[in-house]
Protein backbone atom coordinates (compact mmCIF):
# COMPACT_ATOMS: atom_id res chain seq x y z
CA UNK A 1 0.00 0.00 0.00
CA UNK A 2 2.89 2.37 0.76
CA UNK A 3 3.89 2.22 -2.94
CA UNK A 4 0.73 4.18 -3.78
CA UNK A 5 2.12 7.17 -1.93
CA UNK A 6 5.31 9.13 -2.68
CA UNK A 7 8.23 8.69 -0.29
CA UNK A 8 9.22 11.85 1.53
CA UNK A 9 11.93 13.28 3.77
CA UNK A 10 11.71 16.11 6.31
CA UNK A 11 14.48 18.66 6.91
CA UNK A 12 14.54 20.42 10.29
CA UNK A 13 17.09 23.22 10.69
CA UNK A 14 18.55 23.94 14.13
CA UNK A 15 19.59 27.57 13.63
CA UNK A 16 16.36 28.95 15.11
CA UNK A 17 16.63 26.57 18.05
CA UNK A 18 19.24 28.93 19.49
CA UNK A 19 16.50 31.40 20.43
CA UNK A 20 14.16 29.06 22.31
CA UNK A 21 14.34 26.42 25.05
CA UNK A 22 14.63 22.68 24.52
CA UNK A 23 11.23 22.22 26.13
CA UNK A 24 9.73 24.42 23.39
CA UNK A 25 11.67 22.54 20.71
CA UNK A 26 10.27 19.33 22.18
CA UNK A 27 6.70 20.52 21.69
CA UNK A 28 7.36 20.90 17.99
CA UNK A 29 9.17 17.57 17.70
CA UNK A 30 6.34 15.70 19.44
CA UNK A 31 3.82 17.37 17.15
CA UNK A 32 5.96 16.32 14.18
CA UNK A 33 6.00 12.72 15.44
CA UNK A 34 2.20 12.80 15.75
CA UNK A 35 1.84 14.07 12.19
CA UNK A 36 4.20 11.46 10.74
CA UNK A 37 2.32 8.70 12.56
CA UNK A 38 -0.98 10.03 11.18
CA UNK A 39 0.10 9.94 7.53
CA UNK A 40 1.91 6.62 7.97
CA UNK A 41 -1.40 5.16 9.12
CA UNK A 42 -2.91 6.13 5.75
CA UNK A 43 -0.20 4.36 3.75
CA UNK A 44 2.84 6.65 3.54
CA UNK A 45 6.20 4.97 4.12
CA UNK A 46 8.34 5.70 7.16
CA UNK A 47 10.18 8.95 6.33
CA UNK A 48 13.70 10.12 6.93
CA UNK A 49 14.03 13.19 9.19
CA UNK A 50 17.26 15.13 8.67
CA UNK A 51 18.34 17.40 11.53
CA UNK A 52 20.61 19.96 9.90
CA UNK A 53 22.76 21.85 12.39
CA UNK A 54 25.58 24.39 12.30
CA UNK A 55 27.93 22.49 14.61
CA UNK A 56 30.56 19.85 14.07
CA UNK A 57 29.98 16.17 13.30
CA UNK A 58 30.68 15.20 16.89
CA UNK A 59 27.83 17.44 18.11
CA UNK A 60 25.37 14.87 16.74
CA UNK A 61 25.66 12.73 19.88
CA UNK A 62 24.51 15.56 22.13
CA UNK A 63 21.69 16.44 19.76
CA UNK A 64 20.61 12.82 19.57
CA UNK A 65 20.38 12.61 23.37
CA UNK A 66 18.34 15.81 23.53
CA UNK A 67 16.00 14.55 20.84
CA UNK A 68 15.55 11.25 22.65
CA UNK A 69 14.79 13.06 25.90
CA UNK A 70 12.36 15.57 24.44
CA UNK A 71 10.63 13.48 21.78
CA UNK A 72 11.30 9.73 22.01
CA UNK A 73 8.23 9.09 19.84
CA UNK A 74 9.99 10.62 16.84
CA UNK A 75 12.50 7.74 16.78
CA UNK A 76 9.61 5.30 16.60
CA UNK A 77 7.96 6.80 13.51
CA UNK A 78 10.94 8.04 11.47
CA UNK A 79 14.57 7.42 10.68
CA UNK A 80 16.51 10.32 12.19
CA UNK A 81 19.87 11.48 10.86
CA UNK A 82 22.04 14.45 11.79
CA UNK A 83 23.80 16.52 9.13
CA UNK A 84 26.51 18.96 10.22
CA UNK A 85 27.18 22.21 8.39
CA UNK A 86 29.77 23.99 10.57
CA UNK A 87 29.03 27.70 10.80
CA UNK A 88 26.09 27.39 8.42
CA UNK A 89 23.39 30.03 8.42
CA UNK A 90 19.64 29.42 8.15
CA UNK A 91 19.40 28.68 4.42
CA UNK A 92 22.77 26.93 4.41
CA UNK A 93 21.31 24.41 6.85
CA UNK A 94 18.29 23.84 4.64
CA UNK A 95 20.46 23.26 1.58
CA UNK A 96 22.71 21.03 3.63
CA UNK A 97 19.71 18.94 4.62
CA UNK A 98 18.53 18.56 1.01
CA UNK A 99 21.69 16.58 0.22
CA UNK A 100 20.68 13.92 2.76
CA UNK A 101 17.07 13.53 1.66
CA UNK A 102 15.56 10.50 -0.04
CA UNK A 103 12.33 9.90 -1.89
CA UNK A 104 10.21 12.05 -4.15
CA UNK A 105 9.26 14.89 -1.78
CA UNK A 106 11.16 17.15 0.63
CA UNK A 107 9.35 18.86 3.51
CA UNK A 108 10.92 21.75 5.43
CA UNK A 109 10.02 22.52 9.05
CA UNK A 110 11.83 24.85 11.44
CA UNK A 111 12.94 24.00 14.95
CA UNK A 112 10.87 26.87 16.39
CA UNK A 113 7.57 25.95 14.75
CA UNK A 114 4.84 23.59 15.98
CA UNK A 115 2.55 21.74 13.53
CA UNK A 116 -1.17 21.63 14.10
CA UNK A 117 -3.34 18.58 13.46
CA UNK A 118 -3.47 17.40 9.81
CA UNK A 119 -0.51 19.62 8.91
CA UNK A 120 1.50 16.94 7.12
CA UNK A 121 -1.42 15.33 5.32
CA UNK A 122 -2.52 18.74 4.04
CA UNK A 123 1.01 19.62 2.90
CA UNK A 124 1.54 16.32 1.05
CA UNK A 125 -1.94 16.05 -0.47
CA UNK A 126 -1.56 18.38 -3.49
CA UNK A 127 1.38 16.37 -4.83
CA UNK A 128 -1.14 13.86 -6.16
CA UNK A 129 -1.19 16.33 -9.07
CA UNK A 130 2.04 15.63 -10.99
CA UNK A 131 2.17 19.26 -12.11
CA UNK A 132 2.61 20.56 -8.54
CA UNK A 133 6.23 21.37 -7.67
CA UNK A 134 5.81 23.37 -4.46
CA UNK A 135 3.22 23.37 -1.67
CA UNK A 136 3.31 26.31 0.73
CA UNK A 137 1.89 25.96 4.25
CA UNK A 138 0.26 28.47 6.59
CA UNK A 139 2.49 29.84 9.35
CA UNK A 140 1.32 32.27 12.02
CA UNK A 141 2.87 33.78 15.13
CA UNK A 142 1.82 32.54 18.54
CA UNK A 143 0.87 35.50 20.73
CA UNK A 144 0.42 35.65 24.49
CA UNK A 145 1.36 39.17 25.64
CA UNK A 146 1.41 42.79 24.45
CA UNK A 147 4.56 42.60 22.31
CA UNK A 148 3.80 39.21 20.76
CA UNK A 149 0.27 40.36 19.88
CA UNK A 150 1.74 43.48 18.27
CA UNK A 151 4.23 41.37 16.32
CA UNK A 152 1.47 38.98 15.22
CA UNK A 153 -0.51 41.86 13.73
CA UNK A 154 2.38 43.65 12.02
CA UNK A 155 4.57 40.67 11.11
CA UNK A 156 5.03 39.02 7.71
CA UNK A 157 2.85 36.01 8.58
CA UNK A 158 -0.93 36.21 8.44
CA UNK A 159 -2.95 36.09 11.62
CA UNK A 160 -4.13 32.70 12.85
CA UNK A 161 -7.75 33.48 11.94
CA UNK A 162 -9.71 36.05 9.96
CA UNK A 163 -6.88 37.06 7.62
CA UNK A 164 -7.79 35.34 4.34
CA UNK A 165 -6.86 38.19 2.02
CA UNK A 166 -3.39 38.65 3.50
CA UNK A 167 -2.89 34.88 3.72
CA UNK A 168 -3.76 34.39 0.05
CA UNK A 169 -0.86 36.67 -0.94
CA UNK A 170 1.69 35.18 1.45
CA UNK A 171 5.23 34.54 0.28
CA UNK A 172 7.09 31.26 0.56
CA UNK A 173 7.33 29.98 4.13
CA UNK A 174 10.72 28.27 4.31
CA UNK A 175 9.65 27.06 7.77
CA UNK A 176 6.59 25.22 6.44
CA UNK A 177 6.86 24.12 2.83
CA UNK A 178 7.36 21.09 0.60
CA UNK A 179 8.94 20.57 -2.82
CA UNK A 180 9.47 17.80 -5.29
CA UNK A 181 12.95 16.63 -4.47
CA UNK A 182 14.09 16.67 -8.09
CA UNK A 183 13.28 20.37 -8.37
CA UNK A 184 14.61 21.65 -5.02
CA UNK A 185 17.79 19.59 -5.39
CA UNK A 186 18.58 21.39 -8.64
CA UNK A 187 17.29 24.76 -7.39
CA UNK A 188 18.41 25.08 -3.75
CA UNK A 189 17.82 28.22 -1.72
CA UNK A 190 19.95 30.91 -3.41
CA UNK A 191 23.02 32.22 -1.64
CA UNK A 192 22.71 35.80 -0.43
CA UNK A 193 24.28 37.99 2.25
CA UNK A 194 20.83 38.87 3.51
CA UNK A 195 19.07 37.36 6.49
CA UNK A 196 15.75 36.35 4.89
CA UNK A 197 16.15 37.09 1.18
CA UNK A 198 16.54 33.60 -0.29
CA UNK A 199 12.82 32.78 -0.02
CA UNK A 200 11.97 35.72 -2.27
CA UNK A 201 14.66 34.76 -4.77
CA UNK A 202 13.43 31.16 -4.79
CA UNK A 203 9.85 32.31 -5.37
CA UNK A 204 11.12 34.36 -8.32
CA UNK A 205 12.86 31.26 -9.73
CA UNK A 206 9.71 29.16 -9.34
CA UNK A 207 7.63 31.68 -11.24
CA UNK A 208 10.32 32.20 -13.87
CA UNK A 209 10.01 28.50 -14.67
CA UNK A 210 6.24 28.68 -14.85
CA UNK A 211 5.47 27.14 -11.45
CA UNK A 212 3.07 28.62 -8.92
CA UNK A 213 3.25 27.51 -5.27
CA UNK A 214 0.09 25.82 -4.06
CA UNK A 215 -0.99 27.62 -0.87
CA UNK A 216 -2.70 25.23 1.53
CA UNK A 217 -4.05 25.37 5.07
CA UNK A 218 -1.22 23.24 6.51
CA UNK A 219 -0.82 25.12 9.77
CA UNK A 220 2.10 25.60 12.09
CA UNK A 221 2.59 28.24 14.73
CA UNK A 222 5.88 30.03 15.17
CA UNK A 223 7.12 30.97 18.61
CA UNK A 224 6.98 34.76 18.98
CA UNK A 225 10.12 36.90 18.90
CA UNK A 226 11.06 38.23 22.31
CA UNK A 227 12.91 41.25 23.61
CA UNK A 228 13.74 44.76 22.45
CA UNK A 229 17.18 43.69 21.23
CA UNK A 230 15.61 41.38 18.67
CA UNK A 231 13.09 44.11 17.78
CA UNK A 232 15.87 46.64 17.10
CA UNK A 233 18.10 44.31 15.09
CA UNK A 234 15.33 42.64 13.09
CA UNK A 235 13.87 46.00 12.05
CA UNK A 236 17.23 47.17 10.67
CA UNK A 237 18.02 43.89 8.92
CA UNK A 238 14.50 43.80 7.46
CA UNK A 239 15.23 47.15 5.83
CA UNK A 240 18.56 45.99 4.43
CA UNK A 241 16.95 42.82 3.13
CA UNK A 242 14.21 44.86 1.46
CA UNK A 243 16.88 46.74 -0.49
CA UNK A 244 18.61 43.48 -1.45
CA UNK A 245 15.32 42.13 -2.82
CA UNK A 246 14.69 45.35 -4.75
CA UNK A 247 18.14 45.19 -6.33
CA UNK A 248 17.71 41.55 -7.31
CA UNK A 249 14.24 41.98 -8.78
CA UNK A 250 13.84 45.57 -9.90
CA UNK A 251 16.76 47.98 -10.09
CA UNK A 252 20.37 48.22 -8.91
CA UNK A 253 20.56 52.01 -9.37
CA UNK A 254 21.16 53.95 -6.17
CA UNK A 255 18.55 56.60 -6.92
CA UNK A 256 15.77 54.08 -7.45
CA UNK A 257 16.77 52.22 -4.30
CA UNK A 258 16.62 55.39 -2.20
CA UNK A 259 13.21 56.33 -3.59
CA UNK A 260 12.00 52.80 -2.84
CA UNK A 261 13.09 53.09 0.80
CA UNK A 262 10.77 56.09 1.27
CA UNK A 263 7.83 54.53 -0.60
CA UNK A 264 8.15 51.29 1.36
CA UNK A 265 8.28 53.20 4.66
CA UNK A 266 4.99 54.87 3.78
CA UNK A 267 3.40 51.59 2.61
CA UNK A 268 4.44 49.58 5.64
CA UNK A 269 3.55 52.33 8.11
CA UNK A 270 0.06 52.51 6.67
CA UNK A 271 -0.26 48.73 6.54
CA UNK A 272 0.75 48.22 10.17
CA UNK A 273 -1.67 50.94 11.32
CA UNK A 274 -4.52 49.36 9.39
CA UNK A 275 -3.75 45.83 10.57
CA UNK A 276 -3.36 46.73 14.24
CA UNK A 277 -6.61 48.67 14.28
CA UNK A 278 -8.54 45.96 12.42
CA UNK A 279 -7.08 42.89 14.15
CA UNK A 280 -6.57 44.08 17.73
CA UNK A 281 -9.76 42.51 19.09
CA UNK A 282 -9.09 39.25 17.25
CA UNK A 283 -5.56 39.13 18.73
CA UNK A 284 -6.99 39.57 22.22
CA UNK A 285 -5.53 43.04 22.72
CA UNK A 286 -7.44 45.37 25.10
CA UNK A 287 -8.56 48.64 23.52
CA UNK A 288 -6.34 50.71 25.82
CA UNK A 289 -3.24 48.96 24.48
CA UNK A 290 -3.95 49.76 20.82
CA UNK A 291 -2.28 53.24 20.85
CA UNK A 292 0.87 51.74 22.38
CA UNK A 293 0.81 48.94 19.84
CA UNK A 294 0.63 51.51 17.06
CA UNK A 295 3.67 53.30 18.51
CA UNK A 296 5.63 50.03 18.57
CA UNK A 297 4.60 49.23 15.00
CA UNK A 298 5.58 52.67 13.73
CA UNK A 299 8.91 52.47 15.58
CA UNK A 300 9.67 49.13 13.94
CA UNK A 301 9.04 50.44 10.45
CA UNK A 302 10.91 53.68 11.12
CA UNK A 303 13.93 51.56 12.02
CA UNK A 304 13.28 49.42 8.97
CA UNK A 305 13.32 52.56 6.82
CA UNK A 306 16.65 53.63 8.25
CA UNK A 307 18.05 50.16 7.61
CA UNK A 308 16.88 50.25 3.99
CA UNK A 309 17.81 53.89 3.31
CA UNK A 310 21.28 53.67 4.86
CA UNK A 311 21.99 50.50 2.89
CA UNK A 312 20.66 51.93 -0.39
CA UNK A 313 22.60 55.18 0.10
CA UNK A 314 25.86 53.35 0.76
CA UNK A 315 26.12 54.50 4.37
CA UNK A 316 26.20 50.85 5.45
CA UNK A 317 28.16 48.25 3.51
CA UNK A 318 26.95 44.85 2.33
CA UNK A 319 28.02 42.21 4.82
CA UNK A 320 26.81 38.72 5.63
CA UNK A 321 23.90 39.08 8.04
CA UNK A 322 24.43 37.10 11.23
CA UNK A 323 22.27 37.13 14.35
CA UNK A 324 24.39 39.17 16.77
CA UNK A 325 25.14 37.93 20.26
CA UNK A 326 23.34 40.86 21.85
CA UNK A 327 19.98 39.63 20.52
CA UNK A 328 20.14 36.92 23.17
CA UNK A 329 17.82 34.05 24.05
CA UNK A 330 14.06 34.30 24.40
Amino acid sequence: MADEYPDYSIVVEMENAKSIDWAEIGVGLNALAREIAAVSATGFARPKVIISHGGEEEDADTLRRNFHTQAPQLEEVAEISFAACPGGRYYDLKNNGIKETEGELVVFLDSDTVPEADWLATLLGPFQDPGIVCVNGYTYLLCDDFFSRTFAMMWFFPMAEGDKRFASKRALNANNIAFRREWISSHPFPENNGFKVSCTLLMHELRRQGHQPSNVNARVYHYPPRGWRFFFWRALVTGRDADRKFVAQRSPTRGARIVKSFSRWFTMSWRTTRRIVSHARQAGMPAWQIPFSLIVGQAFYALMFWGQFSFAAGIVGDRVELVPDYVGHS
